[in-house]
């Protein structure tokens, strides 16, 4: 058997056990140690376990993970971000679907003090889904919003997909942090749009609250939002004024959501050590799989199984349309059944020399893969955030609801990917701007 034939191999098998639910990191370790021993001996692949976790764990930007998840996870505890959707419910109460429709703003809020969809969801679920139902919204409506706007959490900064991704294509943080901020908001108006849209062809979905609130309490309202705002100041003016770098800007952020949540009297030692534990399991899980990924990298590289799939993809002279859209199909599918980091950290070294060979820009396609990796967290039969706003809402909503909820929104998910294909400079012009 030929090295690149053990290498295919393993691929192979990894699929294999990915396919029978066997963790994708421990899938990832096992196969790709396996294959080094197999195609190097023990002394390589041994001291490639020993040497590479620690050239990845040693990355001084990937310390700005645990951070950033900190800073996600205090602000979920202490409870934050409610006053974004408070006050966005009282200036949307008179606009048809408000309620959800103020379910996308605080999303958004969300988003920009959290890296993770999944947080930006369960939040969200506990805060505007009751409040919904309570307006005789219909469930589908209610619990669909939220699982899909939980996904601007990972375009608008900050983002650890976008970190992730950035470490491992040698890509500016800050450079995808600005890319992220027009994907992020064209994503939103998507889904505003999807709203209005459903509401005036079917009133019964989002029913008239006639909630008159006086001009003083929806000013008052506003002042609620200022532990987000501060936190998003602080974060965002000194990330692009250049005070600090990515990297340090997720310590400021979990620092600042620290001092917030104690001047506003919501920080308790629970929260804390709550926010502390769940970053902990969450930055341990990550890694595991950022480290197999890394060790599955140099398997490939060694086999050269890598090289030999995508000089194959290259040398099929095909064009760039055609491996876009393959790409986008690879993805989708993935999406079906793999977590995004997972599914990120086991295609990149395969994809990424694919896309660099035609040209295009990989900050670009960091921004679109991202978006895919999303689209993948409310695609059926997985669908994380689907499962995420279901544990959240209890017996409110079926998950065969909140499925069907999501539909119309996904199409135009699929809508906002094209137009991100379609016209790079969406996303190039900030990075491009700031340049």
């Amino acid at each position: 058997m030929s090295d690149v034939q053990i290498g295919l191999t393993g691929l192979g098998l990894l699929i294999f056990l990915i396919a029978f639910r066997i963790p994708i990191g421990v899938s990832l370790i096992g196969v790709s140690f396996g294959g080094l021993w197999y195609l190097m001996g023990w002394n390589v692949a041994w001291g490639s376990l020993g040497i590479i976790p620690y050239q990845f764990a040693a990355n001084w930007v990937l310390s700005s993970v645990p951070m950033f998840l900190l800073l996600g996870f205090v602000c979920y505890h202490t409870q934050l971000t409610q006053g974004m959707f408070r006050a966005a419910r009282m200036w949307l109460s008179g606009v048809p679907g408000g309620l959800a429709i103020a379910a996308v703003f605080g999303s958004a809020g969300f988003a920009a003090v959290s890296g993770s969809s999944v947080a930006c969801s369960a939040a969200m679920g506990r805060i505007a889904v009751p409040e919904m139902i309570k307006h005789k919204y219909h469930p589908e409506l209610a619990t669909g919003t939220v699982a899909v706007a939980g996904t601007i959490g990972a375009l608008i900064p900050p983002s650890i997909i976008m970190i992730l991704y950035g470490i491992i294509a040698q890509q500016s943080i800050t450079g995808l942090f600005l890319g992220g901020i027009s994907a992020g908001i064209l994503t939103a108006i998507g889904y505003i749009v999807v709203i209005l849209v459903r509401v005036k062809l079917n009133p019964s979905l989002a029913p008239d609250t006639k909630e008159e609130i006086p001009l003083s309490e929806k000013f008052k309202a506003l002042k609620d939002t200022w532990p987000v705002i501060l936190i998003m100041f602080g974060i965002f003016g000194g990330l692009f004024g250049g005070v600090f770098t990515p990297t340090e800007a997720g310590a400021v952020g979990a620092f600042l959501s620290l001092i917030v949540a104690g001047i506003k009297g919501s920080l308790t030692w629970e929260r804390f050590k709550n926010a502390i534990v769940e970053t902990l399991l969450t930055t341990g899980a990550l890694i595991i799989i950022a480290v197999g990924a890394s060790l599955l990298t140099r398997f490939l590289a060694l086999s050269g199984a890598g090289d030999y799939l995508s000089s194959a993809i290259i040398g099929m002279d095909a064009s760039v349309v055609f491996i876009l859209i393959a790409i986008v199909l690879i993805y989708v599918l993935l999406g079906m059944f793999l977590e995004p980091i997972g599914a990120m950290l086991l295609t990149l070294p395969i994809v990424l020399p694919i896309i660099d060979s035609t040209g295009l820009s990989l900050l670009w396609f960091g921004i679109v893969l991202t978006k895919l990796l999303e689209i993948g967290m409310i695609t059926p039969p997985i669908g994380m955030n689907v499962f995420v706003i279901k544990s959240v809402v209890g017996k409110l909503a079926s998950t065969t609801a909140v499925f069907r909820g999501i539909f119309w929104f996904l199409i135009m998910d699929f809508f906002v990917l094209f137009l991100l294909i379609a016209f790079p400079a969406i996303v190039l012009f900030l990075p491009e701007t700031f340049r």
